[in-house]
């Protein structure tokens, strides 16, 4: 309906099979929008997009018999970005992303122009759309256009029976989805928006919530296998310095680590006066990531059920005007915030994977391995961490504090929103595969730990359990990648959340 979309349900939505429809209100205020667009083709007075050109052409006047041209001329030569063509499940979230703009009835798009873009969602017609050329302002237009494009029965999208790209047309004929034939204002309705920003920018935070929560499972686990104290997560110290994510983080922690354990128990009067950062501050560099992605997850979510358009075409007016909500200011400084944030669960835990790995400091075998020499254990895997770690802190430059002038400077401010988005993704995924990683050290330290007779919380110890059901003990040196495979997609999934609040 234009009003309701959640993160959750757009990912969902990017799975196949799924199927959409707009509720009677929605086309109500769709048909009254698109009746106030054709009663203004024939006007005197110029309106952007409709009777005039775009951009530095905004001052060309076109004649009501060549407006729908105008609108078909929009799409082919927008449709100019390059790279790789956007994952399948991206594609489908970007069409219900614009699809449910749409749906609020301030595009003046037609009826059937919004009925194709259902139709090719509901037959999974889906377009081959390349990941670069979107400035993030005026909209992501070059995406948006190649998803256009492929409507209309031009370009190509993708065919699941030969597992290849073919062209549009064969693709919507074999489907029996008719191509879209394009009116006034439909051109520029269907590209003038920041649904490709967001539909990264909804996988980025969904993925992101998730790794947060686990990642505060999977320091626990360290916190165990290192024999480190719970005193830091005292309830005590948190509520003296009361930001919202920090005391969460501890008290998600400490659940998990209470009732003390027989680990705890072990080493209650050791010498040890304090533990490391890495160990000890994780409620206040964990904690800063949820309070960021709670930001995040607002502006997003504001975004997805937002009219993006330009111009805009009012109901109750009956006015069309014309505005910059195109911008993508919003969700690329929050996508920048979410990068930088969610990179510090991914820094922490390659700090606390040094410390299992460092027999000096863990007490347990160097690189978690016995016959250290013959084998080398998790020796690389740790440097594999870093590698990661270091990648996104160039990653997390952010992109939204450049604007290139375009357009012969009529989009002199622009937000470079779809880099934010694009590496907001990319540093989700570096992180899971460190704290892939994490997991692994921690449930190998703490094998050695249970031969001590020892033995964690019950939290604790499913979540081990549940590991080695999928990834069995390192005895001697194997090949490494497909474990760290397999923990990261536990992790992708939010299996380990899920073991852990089963107890």
């Amino acid at each position: 309906d234009g009003n309701n979309l959640t993160i959750e349900q757009l990912y969902e939505l990017g799975t196949p099979g799924k199927q959409i429809d707009l509720t009677e209100a929605a086309w109500s205020g769709i048909d009254k929008s698109r009746a106030i667009v054709d009663a203004k083709i024939d006007a005197p007075e110029p309106i952007y997009g409709i009777t005039t050109g775009f951009g530095s052409f905004a001052q060309v006047k076109i004649p009501p018999e060549r407006v729908e041209q105008l609108q078909k001329n929009l799409i082919l030569s927008h449709a100019s970005g390059v790279g790789e063509p956007l994952a399948l499940e991206r594609v489908r979230r970007m069409l219900v992303c614009r699809i449910n703009v749409l749906a609020k009835g301030f595009s003046g798009v037609s009826r059937g122009a919004l009925q194709t873009c259902i139709n090719a969602y509901n037959n999974d017609c889906l377009a081959m759309v390349p990941i670069q050329g979107t400035l993030g302002a005026s909209g992501d237009l070059a995406p948006l256009s190649h998803m256009a494009l492929s409507l209309m029965g031009k370009g190509n999208m993708w065919d699941e029976i030969t597992g290849s790209w073919k062209p549009s047309k064969e693709v919507l004929a074999r489907k029996g989805v008719a191509h879209l034939k394009m009116k006034a204002k439909d051109g520029l309705a269907l590209i003038n928006g920041t649904q490709f920003i967001s539909t990264y920018g909804s996988e980025a935070i969904f993925r992101a919530r998730q790794l947060a929560e686990q990642a505060d499972i999977i320091a626990a686990l360290t916190v165990e296998a290192l024999k480190g104290s719970v005193v830091p997560f005292d309830p005590q110290i948190h509520n003296a310095r009361p930001h919202a994510g920090q005391i969460k983080c501890a008290k998600h922690i400490r659940g998990l680590l209470t009732p003390l354990s027989t680990i705890a128990q072990s080493h209650k009067c050791c010498t040890k006066v304090q533990d490391p950062y890495s160990l000890r501050c994780i409620p206040q560099v964990h904690g800063i990531v949820y309070d960021t992605l709670n930001f995040v997850q607002t502006v997003i979510t504001t975004e997805l059920n937002s009219a993006t358009d330009n111009p805009m075409v009012f109901n109750e007016t009956g006015d069309i005007l014309s505005g910059g909500n195109f911008h993508g200011e919003y969700p690329a400084k929050a996508l920048d915030y979410l990068a930088i944030a969610t990179h510090e669960l991914g820094s922490i835990s390659e700090r606390r994977i040094e410390r299992l790995c460092n027999k000096n400091l863990s007490e347990l075998p160097a690189f978690l391995v016995e016959e250290g020499g013959v084998n080398s254990g998790f020796m690389i895997a740790h440097c594999t961490s870093a590698a990661l770690v270091s990648e996104n802190k160039t990653l997390c430059h952010p992109s939204s504090v450049d604007s290139i002038p375009t357009s012969a400077s009529q989009e002199d401010h622009v937000s470079m929103g779809g880099w934010s988005a694009r590496k907001a993704v990319r540093v989700v995924e570096n992180v899971e595969k460190i704290l892939a990683i994490e997991l692994l050290s921690a449930c190998q330290g703490l094998d050695f730990v249970y031969k001590e007779g020892l033995t964690s919380t019950p939290a604790i110890n499913a979540v081990h359990s549940f590991v080695r059901e999928h990834v069995k003990h390192w005895d001697k040196d194997r090949y490494m990648h497909p474990d760290i495979q397999k923990a990261a997609e536990l992790l992708k999934r939010g299996e380990i959340a899920r073991v852990a609040n089963s107890v």
